[in-house]
């Protein structure tokens, strides 16, 4: 016999150490066999008829006997197999287990095997987190956390440490509650104010302020993995993320209540229509990365294109699961969960949830009244449609093919001329929320020559369907002068400022002139042309004829009030190249006449009152569509999760309304697609409301199932869950210490009466404020940081809350810190985000380059709650801070002490600029060295 296979034998015939602790099944053998055994004796295959997923199947044995004899280890094959060196052994391939390993397998074996009842139920009944919340048993009069807290350190023989002194205690409400310093002045006062209610008041102070929304925003916005670039390869912007980040700190300002926070995010524009929250807060769902390449570039019927999209609903899932649930739900996407009661067809049924929507820009109204009356035109507008096109159907079958067959002459009428379009549009303006902005373009002639004839050339492109005339503004002037800014001795060749212009397509705008002369044409547009729910200019060319026909424009300089520079497709320089797509066949006239001719062929198919009611409806069109562009003004956009209509191969479901199938996949392999699954939540957790929908179920109505599911009061987790968040900012650690896992494999709470008495308070009272100040009105907040030697030798790490917690400052709380005491900060709220970098190659794979960034721009002095914040490439001075990384759901950020961090605040040239005005500041507070010295310690440290 081989040494090795002696030496294994002797392994297992030797006895067990006395007193060895018992095996937890869950945490030391669950993984050794899911990593090395269920691959072949799992679910999906079983060599020699042996399962190791699941209890009953692993105990009763294979083809030839019982591989585990519980309480014999010596007599159980599997043990002898994982020992073997010949044909026999196990795993037949890869790595073979570790003698720690099998040493914990024989232990366990030894123990009696102990495995529990592995039915999903009954893991879901036996588990903590999924029991019902117990209210709070606390005498009236009684801090309820101090009671909970000290009942715990009584029976573990732990003192709690003495409070903090007054300086300690304001600094720490500070930065808890709105994460900035306060000033001298404001120390000195609660330290004087010996008031017994000073300490409720000063808290009561913070959570009013807008700072405090700021503060708690950013812990959010590390939890869901807010970002605004797409992250992946091609790491490009998102300019309408912001709208999510201001509409978080509004909801924590204004107290919203925590249910309704919850179902705003999941499905606000269905529960709450017409409301800027409602679309706003869909941010969550869009808050993660997304692969441009793998949506735009690749069709859905493409292995990678099929990726990518499974990829974007798992983060759907599990960004809502690990945020409101505190669940590693996606965890189950290739197999049962291993460790939690969540079967794979749940994973996938969450999927299904989602499966109507994508990542896009939405328009909407921030007005309420705006939005409301959009909404009641947009009603009119459909009802209108319907009535028109079914008088139209009803013409077009009583004529026979008449009508098809004039409907094709006017379009083949207005086809342009051969030739095909040239990759060069023209010249497009900067997108406006407002039809009536005006923009301008001119073109420099070089000197005063005398003009004949300016021709306008529409532009071509397909976006949204608009085609022939896209950008064309609908009112606007041109312009002849030798002034470069048009203040003074410009005559107006033509002025179309006061009525409206119809789309010319791609006819040609020609205006004759008298013989004028200028240096410089001006073309203004004061009413802007509707693309999709924004307004644009667009020109393809601008052509300046001389007496001879000479274009005087060719090749010249273009400048213009802003611009879309996206070569070669969009560019200044393209309105002079020469270069425009070619006019229709027919001419305006020819087009006219034919369209007067359907007119007079549907009125012959109609009875009067039918034409009537045909005329009243288009007429009906034309002023509704006129009234929703009038309402334009008020349009914004926000980067959300909601139905789109495709760009490219991203084809959405815009098209049909309807959400993708889904299919449970094998192994999570797109490529082996299973069982077709309706939309539904957890089967396992016990409590909440049955997860319901109708089959006909629109995608919105998917989600606000869900919502309706993850805020029911019986759902013990979304209660729990956000509870401990808040505990964890307060004192730098939850009371469970895996913030977003709450199953098997994270950490048991460390005060579970406490926690459920939290989660009690928030469920019932619904206010996340009511929540801080219960904490930080209790003595445990309040307790100093300092240690007890006596103490630190029964509970080293404080897990029974005997002093507060020392904790770093994030880095956003140092950074606007370090502007607050050079009197440079900024605290101007919401609006979009400043760039503290400079984009290079923007077509493309943009590179963000933060050392370009100038240091001293004053926009970049807000808060860094307000930073645009960027996926492939960190600020390196908020990196070295331990900033959250926004690829990634940070539910808890690290705690580093590097070298870095010192040469950071030393050497960041934001640092040194801000040193050089806090000196300024600083020298104007004392005369002498002295005392600039005890003012720089009360500026910077209180």
């Amino acid at each position: 016999m081989p040494r090795f296979a002696i030496l294994g034998c002797l392994l297992l015939v030797a006895p067990a150490a006395a007193g060895e602790p018992p095996i937890d099944y869950a945490k030391q053998v669950q993984p050794i066999l899911a990593a090395q055994c269920v691959s072949c004796h799992g679910p999906t295959k079983q060599s020699g008829g042996i399962r190791f997923d699941r209890k009953a199947d692993a105990l009763a044995g294979g083809d030839s006997g019982k591989a585990i004899l519980p309480g014999k280890p010596v007599d159980s094959p599997f043990l002898h197999r994982l020992r073997a060196d010949d044909d026999t052994k196990m795993p037949p391939k890869g790595d073979r287990l570790s003698a720690e390993q099998i040493a914990t397998l024989r232990t366990w074996i030894e123990q009696g095997a102990s495995w529990p009842d592995d039915s999903i139920a009954a893991k879901a009944e036996a588990w903590w987190s999924f029991q019902p919340l117990k209210a709070p048993k606390v005498a009236d009069g009684k801090n309820l956390v101090d009671e909970l807290v000290r009942t715990v350190l009584k029976a573990k023989g732990l003192t709690p440490a003495a409070l903090a002194d007054r300086r300690t205690l304001i600094r720490r409400a500070y930065f808890d509650l709105i994460g900035l310093p306060p000033t001298p002045a404001q120390v000195e006062a609660f330290v004087r104010n010996d008031a017994p209610d000073a300490w409720a008041k000063l808290v009561d102070e913070l959570l009013a302020s807008p700072h405090h929304g700021e503060r708690w925003a950013r812990h959010w916005l590390d939890v869901v993995h807010f970002g605004e670039t797409h992250g992946y390869d091609k790491d490009q912007p998102r300019p309408n993320a912001w709208p999510y980040r201001d509409y978080v700190i509004r909801s924590f300002n204004a107290d919203k209540p925590y249910a309704h926070f919850v179902r705003e995010q999941l499905a606000g524009d269905v529960l709450f229509p017409g409301t800027r929250d409602g679309i706003e807060a869909l941010g969550f769902l869009a808050a993660g990365p997304w692969d441009l390449i793998g949506h735009v570039e690749l069709p859905e019927s493409k292995t990678d294109g099929k990726v990518a999209r499974h990829l974007d609903r798992d983060d759907f899932v599990s960004n809502t699961a690990g945020t409101f649930l505190g669940l590693t739900v996606h965890c189950a996407q290739c197999h049962n969960h291993k460790f939690d009661p969540i079967p794979q067809e749940d994973y996938y049924r969450l999927q299904a949830v989602f499966a109507g929507i994508d990542r896009t820009d939405v328009a909407y109204d921030a007005n309420p009244a705006t939005a409301a009356k959009r909404i009641e035109l947009a009603a009119k507008l459909a009802e209108a449609r319907k009535r028109a096109s079914t008088l139209s159907d009803l013409a077009a079958a009583r004529t026979g093919d008449k009508l098809a067959a004039l409907d094709r002459r006017i379009a083949e009428a207005a086809k342009p001329t051969a030739g095909s379009r040239p990759e060069q549009h023209g010249y497009h303006s900067q997108i406006s929320a407002k039809a009536d902005t005006p923009k301008w373009v001119q073109v420099d002639l070089g000197e005063s020559k005398e003009v004949r004839t300016v021709v306008l050339r529409p532009c071509y492109d397909d976006f949204a369907g608009i085609g022939a005339g896209f950008g064309f503004p609908v009112r606007f002037k041109v312009e002849l002068g030798d002034d470069r800014d048009f203040k003074k001795g410009a005559l107006i060749l033509e002025d179309r400022t006061a009525q409206d212009h119809a789309n010319p397509g791609t006819l040609a705008h020609r205006i004759t002139v008298d013989g004028a002369r200028g240096r410089y044409l001006r073309v203004t547009a004061t009413q802007l042309a509707p693309r999709q729910k924004d307004f644009i200019f667009a020109l393809a060319e601008v052509e300046v004829l001389d007496a001879k026909g000479v274009n005087l424009a060719t090749g010249k300089a273009v400048t213009a009030l802003d611009s879309i520079e996206a070569p070669v497709r969009w560019a200044k320089m393209n309105l002079t190249d020469g270069k425009f797509p070619p006019e229709p066949k027919s001419s305006a006239m020819d087009l006219a006449k034919l369209q007067d001719e359907r007119k007079q062929l549907v009125a012959s198919a109609l009875s009067k009152k039918e034409t009537m009611e045909l005329t009243n409806a288009e007429k009906e069109l034309v002023t509704i569509s006129g009234e929703l562009a009038a309402l334009g003004s008020d349009l914004r956009k926000a980067y959300v999760g909601a139905v789109h209509h495709g760009k490219g191969s991203f084809t959405g479901t815009g098209a049909t309304g309807k959400p993708r199938p889904i299919h449970v996949l094998a192994r999570g392999n797109v490529t082996r697609p299973g069982k077709e699954v309706a939309p539904g939540a957890l089967s396992s957790i016990p409590g909440p409301v049955e997860y319901r929908v109708a089959d006909a179920a629109t995608e919105g109505q998917r989600r606000a199932a869900l919502a309706a599911w993850i805020t029911d009061r019986g759902n013990p987790l979304t209660w729990r869950v956000m509870a401990n968040r808040v505990w964890q900012y307060h004192f730098g650690r939850g009371l469970v210490d895996t913030p977003n896992d709450f199953g098997r494999m994270g950490q048991p709470p460390s005060h579970p009466e406490l926690l459920d008495a939290l989660a009690w308070e928030l469920r019932e009272h619904q206010s996340l404020k009511k929540l801080h100040r219960r904490i930080m009105l209790s003595e445990t907040y309040r307790q100093s940081s300092a240690t007890n030697a006596r103490n630190a030798s029964i509970d080293a790490d404080n897990r029974s809350l005997w002093r507060q917690n020392r904790r770093k400052l994030e880095a956003e709380a140092v950074r606007d810190s370090i502007l607050a005491v050079a009197g440079k900060l900024d605290l101007t709220l919401g609006g979009p985000s400043f760039r503290d970098f400079v984009i290079e190659r923007p077509e493309h794979s943009p590179h963000y380059e933060y050392q370009l960034h100038d240091v001293e721009d004053a926009k970049s002095h807000r808060r860094a709650v307000y930073r645009f914040v960027v996926r492939s490439k960190q600020q390196p001075f908020m990196a070295a801070l331990d900033c959250a990384d926004p690829s990634l759901a940070v539910e808890k950020r690290n705690q580093t002490l590097a070298p870095q961090q010192a040469l950071a605040l030393l050497n960041n040239r934001l640092v040194v600029a801000m040193a050089t005005h806090f000196a300024a500041r600083v020298e104007k507070q004392a005369p002498d060295t002295k005392g600039r010295v005890a003012a720089a310690f009360e500026l910077a440290l209180g």
